[in-house]
């Protein structure tokens, strides 16, 4: 259990209390070091689960845990982005992916319990959207006012909206390939 992916999927549970902290802490560059420790908790996602491939060092508790954190660390952004921006253009699609997660977490389990998981395993438009989800949270977050990287913030609503469609694009197929279960 205590093995090298499973102890990343931990650090970046630890990480979630730092991100908060950093984000509110009102010290100098307060959204830039928000911003990093997110950066950092979404290099080890992607960190831990190769090398639990690459080491063949996959777990229950990993297999658990490694979707818990991630879910839990993007709400906590999405929740302080859309607080902090007090705007319908950040806080529908904050919505939108909160609720999604929760939708297809569901699914996942139900589907499990009719012993049919693989037909909602992890697909390749749900990375594309947990990419474009990481890098628009990391522009969103920091905000730099610089403006030699000003750029990030309207880098990151575009990203939030790619996000968005993204989301609702993999759980209208997550649900599609349920739905003869979902029916019957």
């Amino acid at each position: 259990m205590w093995n090298i992916p499973n102890l990343l999927t931990l650090f970046r549970l630890f990480l979630i209390p730092v991100f908060i902290l950093c984000f509110y802490s009102g010290i100098e560059n307060a959204r830039f070091w928000a911003a990093f420790v997110f950066w950092l908790a979404a290099i080890t996602d992607a960190l831990d689960g190769y090398l639990a491939r690459k080491l063949e060092q996959s777990t229950p508790f990993g297999a658990f845990l490694d979707p818990v954190a991630d879910k839990v660390m993007v709400a906590v952004a999405l929740v302080l982005i859309a607080v902090d921006s007090v705007s319908l253009w950040v806080t529908i699609p904050a919505i939108i992916m909160i609720s999604r997660e929760i939708v297809i977490s569901a699914l996942r389990e139900w589907m499990a319990e009719l012993g049919k998981r693989a037909n909602v395993a992890v697909s390749n438009l749900g990375k594309y959207k947990t990419i474009a989800q990481m890098l628009a949270l990391i522009g969103l977050i920091w905000r730099p006012e610089l403006w030699l990287v000003s750029w990030f913030t309207p880098a990151g609503m575009i990203l939030l909206y790619v996000a968005t469609v993204l989301t609702l694009w993999s759980m209208y197929s997550y649900l599609k390939a349920a739905w003869r279960d979902l029916v019957h």
